[in-house]
């Protein structure tokens, strides 16, 4: 079901601009807004049935923009179904009503690089947060209390706790979890069940997904903007800078310490100790485990130090530069995640009140997920089937689709709803009897049809 990209592009002298033309600028066109009223959902825990959040509108309300800036209104809410935290995380992510002033033609930082920080840190296409690698703990406070055990506190800033290795066991299936009612995204936001090696069993009794589906055959689509306005896109890319060299994973420069022991920096700085390596504080349970490996980002498919690189890409044929949700060859998330520890470009992206007058509204559907793009690949699985039929998308959709099940005779036996800014839909196929049937995909304009045998 693998279809190889044929098409690159060669011969390409990088531009660092964005394109001129604002409608049809990425910063603009990529969202996806919600144009159907879909809402949001979430599991609690002993619950595999979804609770319709009817009052939180799911993905992006609104685009708008000028001259210099796009604006996104959005809840902060996925339409993928988020939940449950089995961490004893009390919080549940809700409407934010966020208002995001993004510059259309972001600038280097040829200055000092400024460091990501706690938070929100980029923004993903559904509206969703992106926060950085900690989760705002580090091993001591100001009185030496381990803040890595049952006494808590924020700790000193020295040796900072990784949020993906100290709060797995409280990510939900699509790798999110909420501080509040923000709901957010320290990392490659696919769900765990689809990595090569899966780490979590979150998604066996809660059936999610996540923004898109890594394919190794495919350039990862766009899936945010950083708080510097750079684009975001998933855990693929081009080999080379100027768009040859076929799909490969993009690699993180960063690598993990030969150290038992923590009492100083990869650069020789000689700090307050930390815990020992042991199965308690295992290596990698702190950014500080980390080193950055220049020679690594010389090689074109290594990223630099701010986890990017300036190329070409789908959206940019002309190049730009960008950052990539790092996994490794298991597809498990690989540090420093997406961005960070340090912006490559200037931090110009805020939260606004209210929005400017003379504003442009965007309206186009035009960008990330339809069933005629060529980068969207659908998965029908297990086939034949049982109990379950699922129906899995490699990249979210920016309009609702619907799916058909139609037996023998050409009738509909069961309909469910693909939802846009989602990757997956099920049937359940209790009171279904056995024999051949197909599956009708449609987005009102086009139609793809599968099919499948259920055998009890």
């Amino acid at each position: 079901m693998k279809k190889k990209i044929t098409k690159v592009f060669t011969a390409i002298t990088l531009l660092f601009t964005l394109s001129a033309s604002a409608q049809v600028n990425p910063v603009i066109s990529s969202w996806i807004r919600n144009t159907t009223g879909v809402t949001g959902r979430h599991y609690i825990n002993g619950n595999s049935t979804p609770i319709v959040d009817a009052s939180y509108p799911a993905n992006v309300q609104a685009v708008a923009y000028n001259t210099t800036h796009v604006y996104v209104s959005c809840s902060g809410i996925p339409s993928y179904v988020i939940g449950p935290y089995l961490d004893g995380n009390p919080s549940q992510g809700g409407n934010n009503n966020n208002k995001y002033k993004i510059p259309l033609n972001p600038v280097q930082n040829t200055g000092t690089p400024t460091a990501t920080t706690m938070g929100t840190i980029g923004v993903f296409i559904n509206g969703v947060s992106l926060f950085d690698y900690r989760d705002g703990v580090s091993y001591k406070n100001s009185t030496g209390q381990n803040a890595g055990g049952p006494l808590g506190g924020m700790g000193d800033g020295i040796w900072n706790r990784d949020a993906i290795v100290a709060e797995k066991a409280g990510f939900d299936c699509s790798k999110g979890h909420p501080a509040g009612t923000n709901y957010h995204h320290h990392q490659n936001p696919s769900a765990f069940n689809l990595d090569l090696v899966v780490i979590s069993s979150i998604c066996n009794p809660y059936l999610a997904d996540g923004l898109y589906v890594i394919d190794s055959t495919m350039h990862s689509p766009l899936i945010g903007f950083a708080y510097d306005g750079f684009p975001i896109y998933g855990a693929y890319g081009y080999k080379n800078t100027d768009g040859t060299g076929g799909i490969v994973r993009m690699k993180s420069s960063y690598s993990l310490r030969n150290i038992t022991v923590r009492t100083h920096y990869a650069d020789g700085t000689n700090v307050t100790d930390g815990p020992a390596v042991n199965a308690t504080f295992p290596l990698g349970m702190y950014r500080e485990d980390y080193q950055y490996n220049t020679t690594s980002s010389l090689t074109p498919d290594y990223l630099d130090e701010h986890n990017g690189r300036f190329c070409v890409t789908p959206e940019f044929p002309a190049g730009t530069y960008c950052y990539f949700a790092t996994v490794n060859s298991t597809w498990n998330s690989a540090y420093p995640y997406v961005v960070g520890p340090t912006f490559y470009g200037t931090k110009t992206v805020t939260t606004v009140t209210s929005l400017p007058t003379g504003l442009t509204s965007y309206t186009g559907t035009t960008g990330v997920g339809d069933i005629s793009s060529e980068n969207l690949k659908l998965s029908i699985y297990p086939n034949p089937a049982n109990d379950l039929l699922m129906i899995q998308s490699k990249v979210a959709g920016k309009t609702n689709r619907t799916v058909e099940l139609i037996d023998a005779l050409g009738r509909v036996v069961k309909t469910e709803t693909l939802f846009q800014g989602s990757t997956m839909c099920y049937f359940d196929l209790q009171t279904i009897y056995e024999g051949i049937y197909f599956v009708r995909i449609t987005d009102g304009t086009k139609v793809e049809t599968s099919k499948v045998v259920i055998s009890k």
